[in-house]
C-alpha cells in the first residue's frame, strides 16, 4: 500500500498512486482503442473523444455503484450529512466499482458511435480490450491505495495493509485487532482511532508501524484482477486480429470478464445483496457479472445471425485522416 507516491517540491501537490494508475490505465487504453482504430481503417480521434466521454461517465458511474453497494458506510449516522456526503464525492479515498462505470459508459458510447456513424460492432470489439487495459492498470491503483482488498488467507503471497487501511480499519470494527492504547482516544461518539497524521505529529511512529504487524493477511485481490484483465486484453487483442463476425469480441468480453469477476469475487470482502443462492450471497458485482455472462452469449447469438465478417485488420496498413 502506497496511497501517496510523492509530493511535487515547491507546490505541496501530491501524487497519489490511485489516481497516477487510473490516469495512466486510460491513456494506455485510449493507445490500444486508437491502434485498433488506425488497422481498421477508423478515424483513431473518434476514440479519443470517446475515450474522454468513458472517463467521464465511467468515473461517475463507478463511484454511484460504489456508494450503493456500501451504503452504511455513507449513512453513518455519527456523522453529519455534509461528512458523509464529501465522503461519497472523496475520490482520493479509492472506491470505484467497475461494473458501475461500464453500465454507464457503455449506453454513452452506444450512443457516441450512433452519432459519429461509426460501425457500431466493430466500435465495441475495438473497446472491449481496451476496457480490460483500463481495468488491468486501474486495479494496481487499488492495490497501491488499499481498496478493493480480499478476504483473509494464509497463503505465501499473502498481504498486509498497514494502519488506519482499509483492512486494519475493519478488522478494527470487528473487534479482530486491539490498536495500542496511545493510539486511541476519547470523543463524544466513543473511542476513537487516531488519524496516522495526528499520531506521527505526537511522535508515535514506531507504533503504527508495528500495527501493521497485527493485521490478518488477505488475498491481494486487486492484483488477481490485474493479472486476469491484462490477460483478458491479449486474449481480445489476438482475437480481433482474427477473421470474426463483427460484435463478437465485444461479446467474448462480456461473458469471461462476468464470469472471472465472478469466481474473484469469491475472494472480495463484499456485502452481499438480494436473495442467497444456494446458501450463498452474492455481492452486487456478482449479481452484475451472472447478467454480463447472460448479455454476452445472448449478443454472441444475435450478431452471429446479423453475419458480415470483419477480417481483422492487423495487416492492413495505418490510414491518415485529415
Amino acid at each position: 500500500m502506497l496511497q501517496e507516491l510523492f509530493r511535487i517540491p515547491g507546490t505541496g501537490i501530491s501524487i497519489h498512486g490511485y489516481g497516477l494508475m487510473l490516469v495512466l490505465g486510460f491513456l494506455l487504453a485510449m493507445q490500444l482503442a486508437k491502434f485498433l482504430a488506425v488497422r481498421s481503417r477508423i478515424d483513431p480521434e473518434i476514440f479519443v473523444n470517446a475515450g474522454l466521454l468513458a472517463l467521464v461517465t465511467g468515473v461517475i458511474g463507478a463511484r454511484v455503484s460504489h456508494v450503493l453497494e456500501n451504503w452504511s458506510q455513507y449513512t453513518d449516522p455519527h456523522r453529519t450529512g455534509l461528512a458523509n456526503f464529501k465522503d461519497a464525492i472523496n475520490l482520493t479515498s479509492g472506491g470505484l466499482t467497475y461494473y458501475g462505470g461500464f453500465l454507464l459508459a457503455t449506453p454513452s458510447l452506444i450512443a457516441y458511435a450512433l452519432y459519429k456513424k461509426v460501425p457500431l460492432r466493430t466500435g465495441m470489439d475495438i473497446i472491449a480490450p481496451a476496457l480490460m487495459i483500463g481495468l488491468g492498470i486501474g486495479r494496481i491503483g487499488c492495490f497501491l491505495n488499499g481498496c478493493c482488498y480480499g478476504v483473509e488467507c494464509n497463503l505465501p503471497w499473502a498481504v498486509q495493509f498497514p494502519y488506519y487501511s482499509n483492512t486494519y480499519l475493519e478488522q478494527y470494527r470487528d473487534r479482530e485487532i486491539q490498536p495500542a492504547r496511545e493510539l486511541l482516544y476519547d470523543s463524544p461518539l466513543g473511542v476513537q482511532l487516531k488519524d496516522p497524521d495526528l499520531a506521527k505529529q505526537q511522535g508515535l511512529q514506531k507504533l503504527i508501524a508495528a500495527e501493521r504487524l497485527k493485521v490478518h493477511p488477505v488475498h491481494p485481490a486487486q492484483l488477481y484482477s490485474t493479472i486476469t484483465a491484462l490477460l483478458l486484453a491479449a486474449i481480445f487483442v489476438a482475437f480481433y486480429s482474427l477473421p470474426h463476425v463483427p460484435g463478437h469480441v465485444f461479446a467474448l468480453m462480456c461473458v469471461l470478464e462476468g464470469a472471472t469477476r465472478f469466481l474473484l469475487e469469491m475472494l472480495r470482502v463484499e456485502p452481499g445483496v438480494g436473495p442467497t443462492i444456494g446458501g450463498m450471497s452474492l455481492s452486487l458485482s456478482m449479481w452484475i457479472g451472472v447478467g454480463l455472462v447472460v448479455t454476452g452469449s445472448a449478443l454472441w447469438i444475435g450478431f452471429s445471425r446479423a453475419g458480415g465478417m470483419n477480417q481483422g485488420g492487423m495487416g492492413v496498413p495505418p490510414v491518415l485522416f485529415s
